[in-house]
């Protein structure tokens, strides 16, 4: 799951301060400014993108 806030458009500088300040979440930037919000991945998710990136070293 991620949130979008397509009324909420920042800059570069705000956007790398916004994840500065915030190093627990992940953030993305569209081309437009828009400010995307991708909470950290836990239980099965996490378990899973573990294995795939295991595998993917290893491979």
């Amino acid at each position: 799951m991620q949130l979008t806030l397509h009324s909420l458009k920042v800059s570069d500088e705000q956007f790398d301060q916004i994840a500065q300040a915030n190093p627990e979440w992940q953030f993305e930037q569209t081309a437009d400014g828009e400010l995307i919000i991708v909470p950290p991945t836990g239980g099965t998710s996490g378990r899973k993108n573990l294995n795939l990136a295991g595998h993917s070293r290893l491979g």
